[in-house]
């Protein structure tokens, strides 16, 4: 259970800061509002990416055999709906500080659009990098039981 905690948490904290950042960016640089909308969206999704990436890799090099592996995807959709509902919430009521901008969405806005839209942005950044990185641990894996060399010789009828 605690492997989607830390996850969601740490996403969900990534989020409230990118959109603090972006608030803080938007008042003082407003022209630039494309490109650092962009820029923080990146962030996020190398961020998710990586994070899933290290999950498949590890995930399949400890268990070669596809069947015995972890479930990511319900770990990764936790983690989503938590890190939606959470940063939502949390950036709601940050919202209410002085010269903190946010949009000044409703919290029902915030933990329905908003955190669907967080969810769907984690989870599905997240199941491609897991993807990837089982694939490469296949590959690596492929490659070491290629490589080496066979030891039972074939004993051939006399």
């Amino acid at each position: 259970m605690i492997a989607w905690v830390v996850r969601a948490t740490l996403l969900g904290a990534l989020v409230v800061l990118l959109r603090v950042a972006l608030g803080f960016g938007m008042m003082y640089w407003p022209t630039q509002g494309g490109l650092m909308r962009i820029g923080c969206l990146v962030v996020l999704l190398v961020a998710i990416v990586a994070w899933g990436f290290y999950d498949g890799h590890h995930d399949r090099v400890h268990n070669p055999e596809p069947e015995s592996g972890t479930d990511l995807t319900l770990r990764w959709l936790k983690a989503g709906v938590l890190a939606g509902l959470g940063s939502g919430l949390v950036a709601w009521v940050l919202d209410y500080i002085p010269r903190v901008d946010l949009g000044e969405n409703g919290v029902l806005f915030e933990l329905t659009a908003g955190a669907s839209f967080i969810v769907l942005l984690v989870f599905i950044p997240a199941l491609i990098g897991v993807g990837i990185g089982r694939v490469v641990a296949d590959r690596g894996n492929n490659k070491e039981t290629a490589s080496a060399p066979d030891d039972t010789v074939a004993a051939s009828p006399a």
